[in-house]
């Protein structure tokens, strides 16, 4: 099982290629995400020049990927799911990231329900220690993501340290929760008292 980090830049086009596809595949024709994509690829708005990938290779094949976004410029969470906070600002600080487009099985392995469903895998595990890791080592103190409802609990279980921000709140078929998520370089966290979150 191997690892490897970086832009799309640093990462190159051909594996990009891969992870496109890949999230095409998993996201798009398994959990079938109503997502805006074509040509068997899919990337967004957040896919910019400082978004950082990782990617898992089993037996030379991409078996896992996750995308890391600054909380300093726009993210997923901020636009599109700010809800889930619970009416607390979005984060805005180097110290916080985002986590997205997690899969940690091989496309042809998805079964249904969501790419987190398979946290107690080996490989899922590996890869969001990996995943950390990367964000640790460009300043991270935690990741937020958005999840499905008991991914916390999974993660827990895996050996993480995460907790559930805001109420879950229903998009589509899913049952979605904001989750932050430890980094090895984790300090705590808290809401001040106009509801913005800070750094202890």
């Amino acid at each position: 099982m191997d690892f490897v980090s970086g832009t799309a830049k640093q990462l190159g086009p051909a594996l990009m290629q891969r992870i496109a596809r890949y999230r095409y595949q998993v996201f798009v024709e398994q959990l079938d995400w109503p997502l805006a994509c074509s040509n068997g690829v899919e990337l967004d708005q957040f896919d910019q020049l400082d978004t950082l990938y990782v990617a898992a290779h089993v037996s030379g094949k991409l078996a896992g990927i996750a995308r890391l976004l600054p909380t300093t410029r726009p993210y997923l969470l901020g636009e599109v799911f700010p809800q889930l906070l619970g009416g607390d600002a979005p984060p805005a600080s180097a110290r916080v990231w985002e986590l997205s487009r997690f899969a940690a099985t091989p496309p042809e392995g998805v079964q249904s329900g969501n790419a987190f469903g398979h946290m107690s895998s080996a490989l899922a595990v590996q890869l969001l220690a990996e995943t950390l890791t990367a964000a640790a080592n460009r300043g991270a103190a935690h990741l937020i993501t958005v999840s499905p409802l008991g991914v916390e609990r999974l993660l827990r279980k895996a050996g993480f340290t995460a907790r559930r921000v805001g109420v879950p709140h229903i998009s589509g078929r899913d049952c979605l929760i904001a989750c932050w998520i430890d980094t090895p370089a984790a300090v705590s966290l808290r809401p001040n008292y106009a509801g913005q979150f800070e750094l202890a």
